[in-house]
């Protein structure tokens, strides 16, 4: 632990003499940096003297590939031995790499830098990416078009929240259409092209709710589940989208980090405090994670 805690701080101090560093947002809960354009995370690893061994989930490895610019810095014993590999050239080759029930990704390097995958001497050269660090600013390295963590992170949550909803067999709905989650389009993942107009609700605000589960009902459709993320604009706006929704027995959700501004707004709606429920972002991808890896054991059971 003293060593991997001795390389992650040396590695924090080259960046901050070799680019900008700034530390991103604080939901992803990872030791995410923005350095120059780029967002990474940095994953240590000491010199044992054979390979260099590495853990990642499932679900860091996706929320880092939602963002702009974003790498895995894999640092192998040393400082001169960093591989700074681009999330979606990861992303594409985590299918080829042994993982837990958990999707903990087992990641080991050899001493010439060749990831390790599945099969007889399968390796993938990384020597390219080998203390790359003008790749972290080069412009062929990112879009011109920088989305913020925050909006990135918001998205991802409501991506998941519609997949699950998929998996459940409810009809999903999202009004964010043209947002990106693993690079498709949300209006790609939900089910229905429009939000259904309910009586006693206020459709301005339903349309306007992160995400909705349906439920089909003869051949109406029942507001079964609705989700507000909120991150950056404050949990006012989605206790108040979601109170549209009071005469229906929709099980409401909004999902926030802040606890504290959570329990003063709850304070604030009496008559609607008792129905929502407050779901952090970290249990909202577990639950996904759950619901993927059940998907997988199905078909691996053939069940």
């Amino acid at each position: 632990m003293k060593e991997a805690k001795r390389l992650f701080n040396e590695f924090i101090e080259e960046a901050k003499l070799q680019n900008n560093l700034l530390l991103p947002e604080k939901l992803l809960r990872a030791n995410a940096f923005k350095i120059g354009n780029s967002n990474v995370l940095v994953r240590v690893a000491s010199d044992s003297g054979k390979r260099f061994f590495f853990g990642i989930n499932y679900i860091t490895a996706e929320e880092m590939y939602n963002l702009s610019n974003s790498f895995i810095a894999f640092v192998c014993g040393n400082l001169n031995q960093v591989v700074f590999l681009p999330t979606k050239v990861l992303i594409k080759l985590l299918p080829e790499i042994s993982h837990d029930r958990n999707g903990e990704y087992k990641l080991n390097f050899t001493r010439d830098f060749n990831l390790v995958l599945k099969g007889r001497k399968n390796r993938f050269d990384c020597s390219k990416y080998m203390n790359n660090w003008e790749s972290l600013q080069s412009s062929s390295s990112y879009n011109s078009e920088y989305i913020n963590p925050i909006e990135s992170f918001h998205t991802i949550i409501q991506g998941r929240l519609i997949d699950i909803g998929n998996i459940r067999g409810f009809k999903t709905y999202s009004p964010d259409k043209s947002k990106k989650f693993n690079e498709k389009r949300l209006d790609s993942y939900t089910t229905l092209d429009s939000c259904p107009k309910l009586q006693y609700t206020d459709h301005k605000s339903l349309r306007h709710i992160d995400v909705i589960w349906f439920r089909k009902a003869a051949n109406d459709l029942y507001p079964q589940y609705a989700f507000e993320v909120e991150f950056s604009t404050g949990v006012w706006s989605g206790f108040g989208r979601l109170s549209t929704l009071r005469e229906y027995q929709t099980k409401l959700y909004v999902i926030t980090h802040d606890d504290k501004k959570y329990n003063q707004v709850s304070n604030s709606f009496p008559e609607m405090s008792k129905r929502i429920i407050n779901v952090t972002p970290d249990n909202v991808g577990l639950l996904y994670s759950a619901e993927k890896n059940l998907i997988q054991m199905r078909k691996d059971f053939q069940l």
